[in-house]
């Protein structure tokens, strides 16, 4: 999914209240984690992931792999901490700027 500088730039204010609903630990990038983030994805369509526990170069193609498999964006990612975003379908909450 690709977003512009803008809708980046919207995205990243509207997450910065939020808090990490999904947590990565020492298993790393499991079927189980993929699978919630999505239904977390489809509930909330902006969310944040805190992975922890990894170096710096596993941590971001952990969270690279993440996106991909569950189809939404990498907003941003600070430290330990990554923002991801996929519009609902319908009903969608969010609506970003052109």
């Amino acid at each position: 999914m690709k977003i512009s500088d803008k809708q980046r730039r919207y995205l990243k204010g509207l997450a910065h209240p939020l808090k990490p609903v999904i947590l990565i630990g020492n298993s790393g990038l499991t079927e189980a984690v993929v699978t919630e983030t999505a239904r977390a994805l489809h509930d909330h369509e902006l969310i944040k992931v805190r992975m922890s526990g990894a170096e710096r170069t596993v941590r971001d193609a952990a969270l690279a792999s993440l996106a991909e498999r569950t189809g939404s964006a990498l907003v941003g990612r600070i430290g330990h901490v990554a923002t991801l975003y996929r519009p609902r379908r319908e009903l969608s909450k969010i609506v970003l700027p052109d």
